[in-house]
């Protein structure tokens, strides 16, 4: 049970920039931002319908999916956040501790060359017993090599399953080295139990510095995925958020369908064990990208000026309008301000909110020095030539 007197407090000394707990929110624009770490990242379309209704009864209506698979809530009030909390602490299994990413298919994708799953539950028990304190955002992904990639996703420490048992360990920004499972896990336990001693600030590329590997396209995680026993079908959230009233719709006809289990996917991504095309096509309906050419797979956007106060622009409500522009193959990213929370590589085409205007930046990131200042009438001319251009 969550108790509010402590979450009352944790909420007057929550501050910008960490990372945001279902019992420590963090103060955003639009209110007070929850993430919710669903342990083995599945829960039932019925536990997904009460929480849409906790966010439409408590927050603002908004729901999220993080490019880690985790869930958000927005807009949470100050006095209705620990309801909320309360509410999530008995609907849902919460997973605390260090980040330890797995496939959400771990131990039935018949594609992946281990299961992930013994080794991060070493990882998670021994990052458990460690002096010290590591910061919020150290990470450790463990891949199986399966259908679903994790090379996307930021970690201090990765595992990434070799053939014949092995696995590929790169601490930090290190040298990849190949281990067996036991090796693999006592360099991850090692790696932790430094930063930990080291203090909440150190990251892995303190000890290991280096380029590390450059950005990684991956499938998403939209489409059928095949498991030991029957498939299911991904879709995502379109930049990642979906309003309540959506995501209740979606959970009442995926119980109509027997569907027993939804699993949380990196990519902002809801993948529907059991599924069939009739229930893929009101997912569509809905809003939800149920396919993989949707170009709205290859837009990023932050919430902009509609839910944070650094923004200078609704940066969600352009990428809708703008994704459908932008070739075949190119990424555009749409962000509030310079700081390009939502993608912090580089894009194709990237469009920045600034008090003067929009900036126009091709091939670069969110806060590199834009070639045009743009206002919205603008946008489509400018991108027209921008594309002529590349």
């Amino acid at each position: 049970m969550v108790q509010s007197s402590a979450l009352s407090g944790a909420i007057e000394g929550a501050r910008r920039g960490a990372c945001p707990t279902l019992t420590e929110p963090m103060r955003t624009g639009d209110g007070l931002l929850a993430r919710i770490r669903v342990l083995g990242n599945r829960l039932s379309p019925v536990q997904l319908a009460e929480l849409a209704r906790l966010a439409g009864r408590h927050g603002n209506g908004l729901v999220e999916i993080t490019a880690r698979g985790n869930l958000q809530v927005r807009g949470l009030r100050p006095h209705g956040a620990a309801p909320f909390a309360a509410a999530v602490a008995a609907l849902l299994s919460i997973e605390t501790g260090i980040v330890v990413d797995t496939s959400p298919l771990a131990g039935e994708d018949p594609a992946a060359k281990s299961d992930s799953r013994r080794a991060a539950a070493a990882i998670r028990a021994g990052a458990a017993k460690l002096p010290g304190a590591l910061g919020p955002k150290v990470s450790v992904v463990v891949d199986g090599g399966g259908q679903v990639s994790l090379a996307a996703l930021k970690a201090d420490v990765r595992l990434l399953a070799e053939d014949g048992g092995r696995w590929a360990v790169t601490l930090g920004g290190g040298r990849t080295q190949s281990m067996d499972e036991d090796g693999a896990v006592a360099a991850a336990l090692a790696m932790l139990g430094a930063l930990a001693a080291m203090g909440p600030e150190s990251r892995a590329t303190d000890l290991f510095p280096g380029p590390g590997p450059g950005p990684a396209k991956t499938r998403p995680n939209v489409g059928p995925f095949q498991l030991d026993t029957g498939a299911t079908w991904g879709i995502a959230l379109p930049f990642g958020a979906m309003h309540w009233k959506n995501l209740l719709a979606l959970a009442s006809a995926a119980r109509a369908k027997g569907i027993g289990a939804l699993r949380l996917a990196p990519g902002h991504a809801l993948l529907l064990d059991g599924a069939d095309a009739a229930l893929i096509a009101q997912a569509t309906t809905l809003g939800f990208i149920t396919a993989s050419d949707d170009p709205r797979l290859r837009t990023s956007a932050c919430i902009g000026s509609s839910g944070c106060a650094s923004g200078h622009i609704p940066a969600r409500e352009l990428a809708a309008a703008l994704a459908g522009s932008i070739p075949a193959g190119q990424s555009l990213h749409v962000s509030g301000c310079a700081k390009g929370c939502a993608h912090p590589r580089r894009a194709d085409v990237t469009l920045v909110g600034r008090p003067d205007g929009i900036g126009l930046v091709i091939d670069g990131r969110a806060g590199d020095t834009p070639s045009q200042i743009l206002d919205e009438a603008g946008i489509g001319t400018a991108l027209a030539g921008g594309q002529e251009g590349r």
